[in-house]
């Protein structure tokens, strides 16, 4: 038999045999729930730490050699595809995505182009994928979630950087900005070519990781 519930806990029902059932199961369900959410967003972890550093050096290699093969035009940009699949295999909280965005736009001065002018764009495409990963798994009944989220924060990383660069030109800074029509249309080649490397690799290294 059940006895009185402790104070502040949910009452019970007592059945024959002495078999207890909650009054209120809905109660139950929010509750766990709110300790998945909770769960999902705990925080980086050392192996979560580790795969930041491995995936990041992977997308700095890969950048080196495809840049060093194709110097024009649309073409990925690992830096920001691996960051994307990052966020999405490790759920960080906000501020961890911050840091990993920073992380990518210090790389990223490594490589030719307007120096610092990355860590505004990187850390603005991480905070915006930190974001989309809360959208439901299926948008609209189609599974797609992996795709359009790289999708858009490549935009916001693309559109952030050109933000940028013309405020600083119009700014009095020494650099020559790249005509807005054929940066629009290397956004929107980049993010496209993104979204399909990250969708390639999300579901292998999630199984392969068990996340």
């Amino acid at each position: 038999m059940c006895g009185e519930p402790a104070k502040g806990l949910p009452k019970y029902k007592t059945y024959g045999r002495g078999m207890c059932k909650m009054e209120n199961m809905e109660t139950v369900d929010v509750m766990k729930k709110k300790d998945a959410a909770y769960t999902e967003r705990r925080g980086l972890g050392i192996a979560d730490v580790l795969l930041i550093g491995i995936l990041l050096a992977a997308g700095a290699v890969l950048k080196f050699f495809v840049g060093s093969v194709i110097n024009f035009g649309m073409k990925p940009n690992f830096i920001i595809a691996m960051y994307c699949l990052i966020i999405l295999l490790t759920k960080p909280r906000l501020k961890e995505a911050a840091i990993i965005g920073i992380l990518a736009g210090a790389i990223c001065q490594f490589f030719p182009g307007q120096p610092y002018i990355n860590f505004v764009s990187e850390f603005a495409g991480a905070i915006a994928m930190c974001l989309l990963t809360m959208l439901p798994a299926k948008i609209f009944g189609l599974p797609v979630k992996t795709v359009l989220c790289t999708f858009l924060s490549t935009l916001v990383s693309g559109f952030s950087f050109i933000g940028v660069m013309y405020i600083m030109y119009y700014s009095g800074a020494d650099i020559t900005p790249t005509p807005l029509v054929a940066f629009m249309a290397i956004i929107f080649g980049t993010a496209f070519i993104n979204s399909v490397i990250v969708q390639a690799l999300y579901t292998p290294l999630r199984l392969a990781l068990k996340k």
